[in-house]
């Protein structure tokens, strides 16, 4: 295992030039490893994954776009395997540094693009977010990070883990990058006009640890000031345990579908904590899984109807800061199911999901997300570059 504080691949050695005078010159960026890249394994961050699978002959859909808009490539990132975690703690490839909070983990699974970006290696970076794998390190790193509308963006070339939840985000230190980012990959500009009502979800910021709606109020009121119309209401009536409990069960399942004739066939190393959740995917039964798509279809309904188009919802994008690294596995189940109870929204609804980097609580960064209506992403980006703009 390497030293924790490198964010590259082990073994890599990835530099691509991007087109001259595209909208992206002058712009760096690093692929996470579940992204295609021409010429070179993708790792999916298990050492054995790659072992029977061609090297790539094109570049993921992503990859290709920022390189044909002028940015360089520089290397690629470590993720999590297969991209089953949210804390940034690979046991083969090593922990990549969080910059913001170096005794602290940096989140996952994008952990490596994020510390990329939050150690100024290169201007963004691509990564996922399934359960929560672009929105996490982005609050721990200090970041912005965006999960993307599911469905918004194509996937070729991608690592797949959850289809019915996967999708395509990036992330970037400064909100005028982030903004040129965001049209290269969506392809249309950043609106000049911004929604007009705002939610803020008291359920979100009661569930979350203690200090977090103190260190998040200033940027909320910055937020309602910006947006004017601002109001309180419940994110899940149901719950966000129950929330949290059904994308959970319906991402293992879908994880399993996924990775499980690999699994059999194979029998690769992981890490006891993926080990686990592919086990707990194989045995999701029919009636849990009918179960948590129902609540999947009532997740979907109360979103379309508390963030219509012109609407965002402010929350907490995680509980807390960043955990301490190396934590006992107890109390790392523990951060993981409340991180998931926040993170749940976005597999289940397919909602855009944007982590503003705003505040500190205990010398750690933590951000405040905002969500749209589905198809809102460039409304989102509007939001955080005129909040950046703000006094």
């Amino acid at each position: 295992m390497r030293g924790s504080n490198d964010w590259k691949v082990p073994g890599s050695d990835v530099r691509l030039t991007g087109q001259a005078g595209g909208a992206l010159d002058g712009l760096s960026f690093v692929a996470k490893d579940l992204f295609d890249v021409a010429g070179h394994p993708t790792g999916g961050g298990n050492p054995d994954w790659p072992r029977h699978r061609p090297v790539p002959e094109v570049h993921a859909w992503a990859v290709q776009t920022l390189l044909d808009a002028g940015a360089d490539l520089v290397g690629k990132s470590i993720t999590d395997e297969i991209s089953l975690g949210l804390l940034g703690e690979n046991a083969f490839d090593g922990t990549p540094l969080n910059p913001r909070a170096p005794d602290r983990v940096p989140g996952g699974s994008s952990s490596g693009s994020a510390s990329a970006v939050a150690r100024g290696d290169c201007h963004t970076a691509l990564g996922t977010d399934t359960g929560g794998s672009v929105r996490v390190p982005a609050s721990f790193c200090g970041l912005y990070g965006m999960r993307t509308t599911h469905g918004s963006l194509p996937l070729d070339g991608m690592v797949p883990q959850a289809p019915g939840s996967d999708t395509t985000g990036w992330f970037a230190r400064d909100a005028a990058t982030f903004a040129r980012v965001g049209q290269a990959l969506l392809g249309r500009p950043v609106p000049a006009s911004l929604p007009t009502r705002l939610v803020v979800a008291i359920d979100a910021f009661g569930f979350a640890d203690p200090g977090v709606q103190a260190a998040l109020a200033p940027a909320v009121a910055k937020l309602g000031r910006l947006i004017g119309a601002l109001r309180e209401d419940s994110m899940a009536p149901q719950g966000l345990s129950v929330w949290g409990r059904a994308q959970r069960t319906l991402q293992m399942a879908e994880a399993w579908a996924t990775f499980g004739d690999w699994v059999q066939r194979d029998v690769p190393r992981f890490s006891f904590l993926v080990a686990r959740s592919l086990m707990a995917g194989s045995a999701v039964s029919a009636a849990d899984l009918a179960a948590a798509a129902l609540m999947r279809d009532e997740v979907r309904g109360r979103l379309a109807h508390l963030v219509p188009p012109g609407t965002i919802l402010c929350l907490p994008t995680t509980p807390g800061p960043a955990p301490r690294k190396g934590l006992p596995l107890r109390e790392m189940d523990r951060v993981r199911d409340r991180i998931n109870c926040l993170c749940a929204q976005g597999g289940l609804a397919g909602h855009p999901q944007l982590s503003l980097p705003v505040a500190e609580l205990d010398g750690a960064p933590i951000g405040l997300s905002i969500l749209g209506a589905r198809g809102a992403d460039l409304d989102l980006i509007a939001v955080a570059r005129a909040m950046a703009l703000q006094p």
